[in-house]
């Protein structure tokens, strides 16, 4: 991709994201995400049916009249964005790749992020932390964060969750709003994902939810014959026979099941998380990501 490409991409994406964050996420967000607590404001003197938990009792003394300290809501968050940059992001069968579908969403929470005022940060991983951009705030930082996500070419191929969580949890101290976007495909032999240790940490301190993208054929095999199907992580490939009824049925099993494992690990951390195609309208996910806020 040359310089005036990217640059062309870029536009192309803050003016269609930017639209979507005013227009249509700003309030959800705003709501779903208030912030860490509770900030001292002033001190003002007691009025009748103030809380008398609240009394400053060093300035009443000082000033021999009852005085209250006034708090207010904490308004400014530090949002990361944990971006999948492994090799079966780019798989893509209905227009858009997994990767792109991506970028555009996270793109859309950083916009929504920086209107509340909030810092914004971004980790990409394969199966190693890629790169990590610190959290901070302003247009030219979330546009190097969108520029980023268009033309990092990653190391490894492979993913690793849990590798990227830990990096979190040791980079991020403070409580943070933590954004994974992924295919979420990280499982052992057996089907189970990996990540369950550090997803526990890493839900334990921070507010932690799942966005994944999948893409309609990677779920159901299509009756096209004899094909060559190959991981495009760890470079095994295998002929199967997709006019094979017995086939399908079995590999749709087989994939239900990670699902099934996925959703239950999810639910057991309480983590909010949301299902998006590649071929689905992204906007009704996030609102409903939000909601349950």
């Amino acid at each position: 991709m040359t310089t005036e490409e990217l640059i062309k991409k870029v536009r192309k994406i803050e003016i269609k994201t930017k639209a979507l964050s005013h227009q249509i996420f700003a309030g959800e967000y705003h709501s779903a995400f208030k912030g860490r607590g509770m900030a001292f404001s002033e001190v003002r003197e007691y009025q009748w049916g103030d809380d008398v938990r609240s009394m400053d009792w060093n300035v009443t003394a000082r000033l021999r009249s009852p005085y209250v300290k006034v708090f207010e809501e904490e308004r400014e968050l530090t949002v990361m964005l944990l971006v999948d940059v492994s090799r079966s992001g780019l798989f893509g069968s209905v227009g858009q790749t997994k990767r792109e579908r991506i970028a555009e969403i996270a793109a859309v929470l950083s916009f929504s992020a920086i209107l509340n005022n909030d810092k914004v940060g971004a980790l990409f991983f394969s199966d190693r932390v890629e790169k990590f951009i610190p959290p901070a705030k302003g247009r030219s930082h979330l546009l190097h964060i969108i520029r980023e996500m268009l033309q990092l070419q990653p190391v490894s191929d492979g993913t690793d969750i849990g590798g990227a969580m830990r990096y979190l949890t040791n980079a991020i101290k403070k409580k943070c709003t933590a954004f994974i976007l992924s295919d979420m495909i990280d499982v052992d032999a057996d089907g189970n994902p990996r990540y369950e240790e550090a997803l526990k940490v890493a839900a334990g301190r921070h507010d932690l939810s799942v966005i994944k993208v999948h893409d309609p054929r990677e779920r159901e095999l299509v009756p096209v014959g004899l094909v060559h199907i190959k991981d495009a992580e760890s470079g095994r490939g295998a002929w199967v026979n997709t006019d094979s009824a017995r086939m399908r049925k079995a590999y749709s099993s087989w994939f239900a099941g990670l699902q099934q494992k996925e959703e239950k690990l999810l639910n057991k951390y309480q983590i909010d998380s949301v299902d998006i195609a590649t071929d689905q309208d992204y906007v009704k996910g996030l609102m409903a990501l939000f909601a349950h806020k």
